[in-house]
């Protein structure tokens, strides 16, 4: 089955990517969820609009990211949630909140896309997060999480 992906899958590919995947996967995965549409052959200007919408949105070249990424790791992103007496947030915390969060400390702008949290940050404390800059280049974010 031939898709294109309106989204980043990891494993897959990115944003205006013609795939080629099984069926099952495209019907019952990929296209409920939003992550991707059936190619035809008028898609192709989506196709495009897609791609130039990833490039303006994209840090261009490697240095670039490499600098963002020094950004990011030499500053410690602190972020107050909400959280009970035995240190247990009251939900959990999202990419946009890290994404706030890092804005708000000064450190450069970051697609809440390109935010991967492992497993839900729902405790006080210390966390890591990896932000994807660059197909090359990941930085490891660290988030400390304090009760309000």
């Amino acid at each position: 089955m031939k898709l294109i992906l309106t989204q980043e899958v990891s494993g897959l590919g990115a944003a205006g990517d013609v795939v080629e995947v099984k069926g099952g996967y495209g019907r019952n995965y990929l296209i409920p969820q939003g992550y991707a549409m059936a190619w035809t052959k008028g898609a192709q200007k989506e196709i495009d609009a897609i791609r130039r919408a990833r490039s303006s949105r994209e840090i261009a070249d490697l240095d670039t990211a490499r600098e963002v990424k020094a950004k990011l790791e030499e500053s410690a992103i602190r972020l107050s949630a909400k959280a009970g007496d035995t240190g247990r947030l009251f939900g959990a915390i999202t990419p946009a909140d890290i994404v706030s969060a890092v804005t708000a400390a000064g450190g450069p702008a970051v697609d809440k896309r390109r935010i991967e949290v492992g497993k839900p940050i729902k405790t006080i404390g210390e966390h890591r997060v990896t932000v994807r800059l660059h197909p090359e280049v990941t930085a490891d974010v660290r988030l400390n999480v304090v009760g309000s």
